[in-house]
């Protein structure tokens, strides 16, 4: 049984003009252990997804699903007080903004301590014994002095350490990180997802890691579900989805990375035109479409799931041998 099921995941939000469906009925599992990289553009429903998954949506947005179950339990089963007793205790969020993320009028002592306190029952000592173990595990040096101080008082990449740290207070059974390197330098970024992966074996955590690089999902992903306009277009083993992308969203995004020894130096990395559709409303075509070079008259209702062999899944009317005959007819036109 996977130890993360989500079936049909939908986030609505009302507005004036209509509904805003966010996250419109995703599927994906994350086993004991797995990380599973959710990617795609700004915009497409990523962080509204993993704040479903924790309950905490903006107030206005509504959650529904078809399944939703961590570990056995139901999640829309849950009342409030009892989704605050798993919250940082066996499944833990580390935010996207390490800036904002820590409260600036406690000390990070204060902060790592309070879901141990919280959820375990153990003393004081214990508690920032175990902090002070957590912080010297991520790389953080002088750990035990690092206690009384404020978040204004340590740089963006020591921060987002410390929510790492956080994070594991309670040794969770799922950790969700949220873009967790945005704000941080590349040679920063590269550490703190060399530290994720390393801290994933050696504690036997599932991690869901939301990010719109394809390079971090290449790195450190078990599986990979793309997402494009509130959907899951794409899905699959991190080896199948970068062998033989499937979906043309997911062929594009492959092709603004630079290759190295096939990308020249100073060429034209590709783009995708366009932009992405309005999610007020029903849609009932295929999301992509407006952007698609094989866009065809069957474009005009939602493809659906394709199923490949290896639980390899697409979402497009067209079969990739299908799209590569279109694209050799326009090229001898």
């Amino acid at each position: 049984m996977a130890l993360l099921e989500a079936r049909g995941l939908r986030v609505d939000i009302p507005l004036a003009g209509g509904t805003l469906h966010a996250v419109r009925g995703i599927d994906f599992s994350v086993e004991k252990g797995e990380t599973l990289c959710i990617v795609g553009e700004s915009g497409c429903g990523k962080s509204l997804t993993s704040l479903a998954l924790m309950n905490l949506l903006p107030r206005k947005a509504r959650r529904s699903a078809e399944r939703l179950n961590f570990a056995g339990i139901d999640l829309q089963a849950l009342s409030e007080r009892d989704y605050a007793r798993l919250r940082g205790n066996r499944m833990a969020m580390i935010f996207q903004e390490p800036m904002t993320s820590l409260n600036p009028s406690y000390t990070v002592g204060d902060q790592l301590t309070e879901a141990l306190l919280t959820h375990k029952g153990v003393s004081h000592r214990e508690a920032r014994e175990r902090a002070v173990y957590l912080l010297e595990r991520v790389g953080i040096t002088a750990a035990a002095s690092r206690l009384g101080q404020y978040p204004h008082q340590l740089s963006g990449g020591l921060r987002q350490r410390v929510m790492i740290a956080m994070s594991l207070m309670c040794g969770p059974e799922l950790i969700i990180a949220d873009e967790p390197t945005t704000a941080l330098d590349v040679t920063i970024q590269a550490q703190i997802l060399h530290l994720l992966a390393e801290l994933q074996r050696e504690f036997g955590m599932a991690l869901v890691l939301i990010t719109h690089d394809l390079g971090v999902v290449a790195r450190i992903a078990h599986k990979v579900a793309v997402m494009y306009a509130g959907q899951v277009v794409e899905a699959g083993s991190t080896e199948a989805i970068f062998a033989a992308p499937q979906h043309p969203y997911t062929l594009g995004l492959m092709e603004c990375i630079p290759v190295p020894g096939r990308t020249e130096r100073g060429g034209r990395l590709g783009s995708i035109p366009g932009i992405v559709p309005s999610l007020v409303g029903e849609m009932r075509h295929c999301a992509f479409r407006g952007r698609c070079p094989f866009a065809d008259t069957p474009c005009a209702e939602d493809p659906g799931l394709r199923e490949t062999s290896g639980g390899h899944s697409y979402r497009c009317h067209f079969r990739p041998e299908e799209r590569r005959v279109t694209a050799e007819l326009e090229a001898s036109a």
